[in-house]
């Protein structure tokens, strides 16, 4: 990765997307350039505001619900990573997702980089999502790049540049970054994964959803609990289900409920509010 192959391929790869940022609207259709588990990071307007702390690529408007629940493909369904997580793979992890990776996800890889602004759909803000996403789902976008449905950005494919033992470790890192194990570099910018943030910003929208009567007070007040359960599970560093979000969430209610920690009836209220929220357009 320190050949000057190497480095003339990450320059290259830099300024297509660079250009792709700047140029027209069918330029600048998607992704950002440089990933690890997937790219989105545009300018939201101001009536989709993410929300301080949020990643541009989240909120209302976004997408990011369909884009995370896309089914993997049968080549890449199923696959765990084979790397540990050590000091060495997050070290190696960290130099290959700043060059390759920050210019348009950010330092803190929340979708904030120099790069993927102005790009649509924005950057994702992968310190997070990548925390409620399976291994074969990341790898998948890593690998293939985001030129095909659901995504339709401007990412592009990493098999190519990076080996898969690359691509595992840039997993391995953005899992670390969202979790705050490492400390995210300082060198294109951006901010890091605020959980107080996006918690505040969470109960705003579902203040917003029982004021417009989506959700009664009761139902919001089951919502923040099984959100509250499945974070400290995810914390207590928990398996993570194949697929996306949606396998993933299910996956960690289900050890709950068998862990006597929630009952099938908190489960039950929390996905139809959380259908609720999607129909109204209050979470995307």
């Amino acid at each position: 990765m320190k050949t000057v192959a190497r480095v003339t391929l990450v320059v290259f790869l830099l300024l297509g997307v660079l250009l792709a940022a700047c140029g027209g609207e069918e330029e600048s259709e998607g992704e950002p350039q440089a990933e690890a588990p997937e790219a989105e990071a545009t300018t939201v307007p101001e009536s989709e505001d993410a929300g301080p702390g949020m990643g541009p690529g989240m909120g209302p408007g976004s997408g990011m619900m369909d884009r995370h629940g896309a089914t993997v493909p049968e080549a890449y369904a199923g696959l765990t990573n084979p790397v540990n997580a050590s000091e060495e793979s997050l070290e190696a992890g960290g130099e290959i997702y700043t060059t390759y990776c920050a210019t348009c996800h950010g330092d803190g890889g929340m979708g904030d980089g120099p790069a993927g602004q102005g790009l649509d759909p924005a950057p994702a803000p992968i310190a997070h999502t990548s925390q409620m996403l399976g291994d074969d789902y990341l790898f998948w976008r890593i690998s293939e790049g985001g030129a095909m449905d659901p995504f339709n950005s401007a990412m592009p494919a990493w098999k190519g540049p990076l080996t898969e033992e690359e691509r595992w470790q840039v997993i391995n890192y953005t899992r670390a970054l969202g979790s705050g194990e490492v400390m995210p570099g300082r060198m294109m910018g951006g901010e890091m994964y605020d959980p107080e943030a996006e918690a505040a910003q969470r109960a705003e929208m579902l203040a917003d959803a029982v004021e417009a009567e989506v959700i009664t007070q009761e139902e919001a007040d089951v919502f923040v609990d099984v959100h509250a359960a499945m974070d400290e599970l995810m914390a207590e560093g928990v398996s993570r289900a194949a697929g996306g979000m949606a396998e993933m969430q299910q996956a960690l209610m289900n050890q709950l409920v068998n862990d006597g920690a929630l009952t099938e009836e908190q489960v039950e209220i929390f996905n139809d509010v959380h259908d609720r929220l999607l129909e109204a357009g209050l979470m995307q």
